[in-house]
C-alpha cells in the first residue's frame, strides 16, 4: 500500500450495517444508509455532524433524485424520502409473496433509471434461502422491469465509463460479473465474469468505479477494499481498513479525490468488537492518487 495512503475515520456514529454511500456535492456531504437501523443519514463534510431520518423497514439503498430529495429501497419498496419533512412516498411494492426478502443495493445509471436488488435474510445464523433474489431497474415514469432472477445476494453495481458495460455483484458467488449494457434501453445481457475474490477477501458487497474505468469492491468480513482492472480481470490495489465488516465505498470529496468507506458492527462477536474498536464507522481515504465520477441522480 502506498505510503500516501491515509485513513481516517469520519464519522465515528457507528452503524450496525453502514452501507451505500453517496456523495452529494451540493450540500459538501455523504448520505448513506444504516439498514439495520433502519435510518437514513447525512454526514456534512463541514460541520461533521450527522442527522438522520427513521423509517419503517429495513432501508437498504439510497440515491440523488434530479428535482431534490432522494429516492431509497426500504423493506420490498421502492420510495420517496423528502429530507425536510422526512416524509417517505411509497412508489411501488415488490416480492410480496416472498416475505423474508427485502432490498439490499442500489444506483442510478446514467440516463437516471435506479436498478436495485434483493436478497433472502437469513431465517437463522447463516441460514438463508437461495437465488431468491432479484435486480430491477425504476424507470423515470416508476414502471419497473425485472432485469436478473435468482440470485443470492443482489450487491454492488456500478457501469463502465463509456456506458456500455453494467457490472454487478451477487455476494454468495464471490465474484464481480459484467454484462452487456444498452444505455438506451436499460437492458442488460451476457454475464461475463470479471474477478474472483480470493479466500483471504472474503465476500464482495458495495462497489463503485474510479475515473480511470477500474473497479472498487468493498469485502466484508475482508477488512479491505481492493481495485480491480475489468479488462484484465486483475487485482491491482488493496488497501485495508482497521475493521473487517467493509460494505461499501463512493468517491467524493473536492475533485472527488476522497474515498468514503462504510462499515458494519452487526455480526461481530464482543472478543471481536474489544479488537476492532472502530467497527461501524464511516472511513475517509485520501492519498489513492486517483479521483471518481459523480453519482447520476434518479431522473424524476
Amino acid at each position: 500500500m502506498s505510503s500516501s495512503i491515509r485513513i481516517e475515520s469520519v464519522v465515528k456514529e457507528k452503524n450496525r450495517m453502514g452501507e451505500c454511500p453517496v456523495w452529494e456535492e451540493w450540500e459538501n456531504a455523504l448520505i448513506y444508509v444504516d439498514i439495520n437501523s433502519q435510518k437514513v443519514c447525512r454526514w456534512s463534510a463541514v460541520s461533521c455532524e450527522v442527522q438522520c431520518v427513521s423509517v419503517d423497514a429495513r432501508v437498504s439503498s439510497v440515491a440523488l433524485r434530479q428535482h431534490g430529495g432522494y429516492v431509497i429501497t426500504l423493506g420490498t419498496r421502492f420510495a420517496f424520502l423528502d429530507w425536510d419533512s422526512q416524509k417517505v412516498t411509497t412508489i411501488l411494492e415488490l416480492e410480496q409473496d416472498k416475505p423474508n426478502n427485502r432490498f439490499n443495493d442500489g444506483k442510478v445509471d446514467p440516463k437516471g433509471r435506479y436498478f436495485a436488488g434483493t436478497m433472502a435474510e437469513e431465517t437463522a445464523p447463516g441460514v438463508r434461502a437461495r437465488r431468491q433474489g432479484a435486480l430491477y431497474t425504476l424507470f423515470p415514469d416508476l414502471s419497473v422491469i425485472k432485469q436478473l432472477d435468482q440470485v443470492d445476494i443482489s450487491n454492488g453495481l456500478d457501469w463502465s465509463l463509456d456506458h456500455r458495460t453494467f457490472f454487478h455483484i451477487d455476494s454468495l458467488a464471490y465474484a464481480v460479473h459484467a454484462f452487456n449494457y444498452d444505455v438506451h434501453t436499460g437492458k442488460i445481457v451476457c454475464p461475463r465474469l470479471v474477478y474472483h475474490l480470493e479466500e483471504e477477501e472474503r465476500m464482495p458487497d458495495g462497489m463503485c468505479i474510479d475515473a480511470e474505468g477500474k473497479l472498487w469492491v468493498a469485502c466484508i468480513d475482508g477488512g479491505r477494499v481492493i481495485r480491480i482492472d475489468p479488462e484484465t480481470g486483475k487485482r491491482i490495489q488493496t488497501v485495508r481498513l482497521p475493521t473487517s465488516r467493509i460494505t461499501s465505498c463512493c468517491f467524493g470529496g473536492k475533485d472527488y479525490a476522497e474515498m468514503y468507506v462504510t462499515s458494519a458492527y452487526d455480526g461481530l462477536d464482543e472478543a471481536t468488537l474489544a479488537k476492532e474498536p472502530q467497527a461501524g464507522e464511516i472511513f475517509k481515504i485520501t492519498g489513492l492518487g486517483v479521483k471518481g465520477i459523480p453519482q447520476n441522480f434518479f431522473a424524476a
